[in-house]
C-alpha cells in the first residue's frame, strides 16, 4: 500500500470507522464499501480534506447481484491529482431503494447517475433529471441487468417495415 492510500485508510477509519463495511487492496487500488447513509459525508470528506484532495470523480457505475438482498452496488471511482492515486467506493442498496445524488459535489456525476439510473435502474435521491438518458423513453427494463432477457429483435427499416427478412439460427 503506498503512503497516500495509508493516510486515506488511516482518516476514513478515524472518522468514519462505524460506516465502513468492508476494504480490500488488490494491485495497489484500495477500495472500500460503505453505507449508503454515510456516502455523501465520506465523498465530501474525500474531496475536501488538504490530505487526501480525491477532487476527479473518474466514473460511477453499478454492478448487479440478482441473488444478494442488496442487489446492486453503486461504484464511484476518485482520484487525487496531488497524490496521483484512486480510491474506489461501493455502497449497496436494494431493488426500489435510491442512494443519495452527489450532483452537487461533481456536476459530471448529473450524466453518470443518470446512466446509472437508465442501464440498471437504481434511482438517486435529489438529482435533478432523473430521466433516460441511452435508452428511448418507452423502453421497459434496465438492460445491464443480468435478468434483463436477451432476445433477437428483428431490426426494422423503412424500405422493408413491410416484409422483414428471416432470421436464420
Amino acid at each position: 500500500m503506498n503512503k497516500a492510500h495509508e493516510i486515506a485508510q488511516n482518516k476514513l477509519k478515524e472518522k468514519f470507522g462505524d460506516s465502513i463495511i468492508e476494504q480490500s487492496l488488490f494491485r495497489d487500488e484500495l477500495t472500500f464499501v460503505i453505507k449508503k447513509d454515510s456516502l455523501v459525508d465520506i465523498l465530501k470528506f474525500l474531496r475536501s480534506e488538504s490530505d487526501l484532495r480525491y477532487v476527479f470523480l473518474t466514473d460511477l457505475t453499478a454492478t448487479d447481484w440478482p441473488d444478494r438482498e442488496d442487489r446492486h452496488e453503486v461504484v464511484y471511482l476518485v482520484y487525487s491529482f496531488e497524490s496521483h492515486t484512486y480510491i474506489r467506493l461501493k455502497t449497496r442498496c436494494c431493488e426500489g431503494e435510491k442512494i443519495p445524488s452527489v450532483t452537487h459535489l461533481w456536476e459530471t456525476a448529473n450524466w453518470l447517475e443518470r446512466e446509472v439510473y437508465d442501464l440498471f435502474g437504481v434511482e438517486f435521491e435529489g438529482h435533478p433529471d432523473m430521466t433516460r438518458v441511452l435508452m428511448w423513453e418507452d423502453f421497459e427494463g434496465h438492460p445491464l441487468r443480468k435478468d434483463f432477457p436477451l432476445t433477437y429483435e428483428i431490426p426494422k427499416f423503412s424500405h422493408d417495415i413491410d416484409d422483414p427478412p428471416e432470421v436464420i439460427k
